[in-house]
């Protein structure tokens, strides 16, 4: 990775994780750091996008080759026992979505994190969740180092677990009043070599993150996650052109020949901000990435391996699509971009409520194109996804942060069978409850086994009391 430029303050050598401080703080309801308004250097950006001024950003190689990969026992700080306990225990959880960043106040993005925490809180261990990885815009507006703590180290300071990012346009982008450099906050939060607390941190301990770079393959157990960096524009997200290059071409090449020599049977998922798909409306602020779709679509049939699902933000509500490809098997997108910054209607005001599920692309071969269907959305709440990994199954849930930290039934999700690549219902694990009912049904059992002896026993007193009546009655 490229030298940069030192902050003003030097980080602190950890040599481990820290992640979760929950000692007493300042007034969690009040930014550190009043956020400035962004009104000129928007106004002068959507003048440089009227001229066509406005283009993606170079951004550093990652650490690691063509393929950098992180594995999860790194992140924990090189805890292999851990990792051997979650596949011990046969399933794998974490959280994930984007947007986070509030420009406004921190109340939106702290009701998001007080539920994600409440996650922590199970009576099954294997339901815990291991990380979080944010799908991109953790800072706003520039992803300026000043914001980092409001935006990102105060609100996730109660959260006990590593917090991976992809990067999104408004980290990497870049205000025309300042002189920065494109992601060079992202690079030292989240890209540092080693553990070490930042400037940034602003007197917390949590960690930087030990990421290769924006792009990268995560291992964990029972899934491999291929993190993507989309870039700076506003519409579309791009991974390759003539500034940026083909390395994440070359990444996605690689990680997919890898996964077909390997075997991989676990799943597959891809990460990026921009969505491949995002519902059309009067009210939606955000398009298709149609010509990203296209270039990784193009290495997926070269390898003949495409993944069980895809995980984006940028949209600011939550949206999911099924994808159905020719040969039957289907992919969910899903689009969660409601971690706190600023839920957007995907209607206008008078404007009538979409329905769903609707078709949204009709499949066609002349062009060829697949079927995709719009399932399901959520434009009025916060919330963050729990992905469920399984041996067998991989389970996308989504839960509205209003539904309080007391919930955790979800209020939208999809299962994908790993081998047939289908979606299906999921196989729960018993958790106890079930256990419960069956010690109900078994208890219900014996009660009526119990009420039918004694009716049995009733009926053939009374044959034997008729009996003994007829005989008198020939005597």
């Amino acid at each position: 990775m490229a030298t940069r430029k030192a902050p003003a303050a030097p980080a602190r050598s950890i040599g481990h994780p820290i992640f979760a401080q929950p000692e007493p703080t300042a007034d969690p309801t009040l930014f550190r750091v009043k956020h400035a308004s962004d009104t000129v250097a928007y106004k002068e950006i959507d003048q440089l996008t009227a001229e066509h001024k406005l283009g993606t950003l170079p951004f550093d190689a990652p650490r690691g080759g063509v393929e950098p990969t992180l594995a999860l026992a790194d992140v924990l700080g090189g805890n292999a026992a851990a990792v051997d306990a979650i596949t011990r225990r046969g399933q794998l959880v974490f959280h994930s979505g984007g947007d986070c960043g509030s420009t406004r106040s921190p109340e939106h993005q702290n009701q998001v994190t007080d539920k994600l925490v409440s996650d922590f809180h199970e009576s099954d261990a294997k339901e815990v969740p291991q990380f979080m990885l944010m799908l991109g815009d953790v800072v706003y507006s520039f992803g300026e180092a000043q914001y980092y703590y409001d935006q990102f180290y105060e609100p996730y300071r109660d959260y006990p677990a590593p917090i991976l990012a992809c990067a999104g346009n408004h980290d990497g982008m870049v205000s025309p009043l300042a002189n920065a450099k494109s992601l060079d906050a992202f690079y030292r939060n989240f890209c540092s070599a080693d553990f070490v607390v930042t400037p940034e941190a602003g007197g917390l301990s949590r960690t930087a993150q030990i990421q290769p770079g924006v792009f990268f393959t995560l291992e964990a157990p029972f899934v491999r996650v291929l993190v993507f960096y989309s870039n700076v524009l506003e519409d579309p997200g791009v991974i390759s052109d003539g500034t940026v290059g083909n390395t994440q071409l070359a990444f996605l090449r690689t990680a997919l020949a890898r996964v077909k020599s390997d075997g991989f049977k676990g799943a597959l998922l891809f990460t990026h901000h921009h969505p491949p798909y995002a519902a059309s409306s009067a009210g939606s602020r955000h398009g298709w990435s149609k010509d990203m779709l296209a270039q990784m679509d193009k290495e997926c049939a070269a390898a003949g391996v495409w993944p069980h699902a895809v995980l984006a933000g940028h949209v600011h509500n939550y949206q999911r699509f099924t994808r159905i490809r020719p040969d039957g098997t289907q992919i969910p997108y899903v689009s969660c971009g409601n971690l706190g910054h600023n839920v957007q209607s995907l209607t206008r005001k008078g404007s009538d409520t979409i329905r769903v599920p609707s078709v949204l692309q009709k499949a066609s071969t002349q062009p060829p194109a697949d079927q995709v269907t719009f399932e399901n959305y959520d434009d009025r709440n916060y919330g963050y996804l729990r992905v469920v990994a399984t041996s067998e199954q991989l389970r996308i849930e989504y839960h509205a942060a209003s539904d309080g930290p007391n919930v955790k039934a979800p209020d939208d999700s999809v299962t994908v069978d790993l081998a047939t690549r289908t979606i299906g219902h999921f196989e729960a694990t018993d958790q106890g409850h079930a256990a419960a009912i069956r010690q109900v049904k078994a208890d219900k059992a014996r009660v009526e086994a119990k009420a039918q002896a004694a009716k049995s026993k009733a009926a053939k007193a009374k044959t034997a009391k008729s009996k003994t009546a007829a005989k008198k009655k020939k005597r």
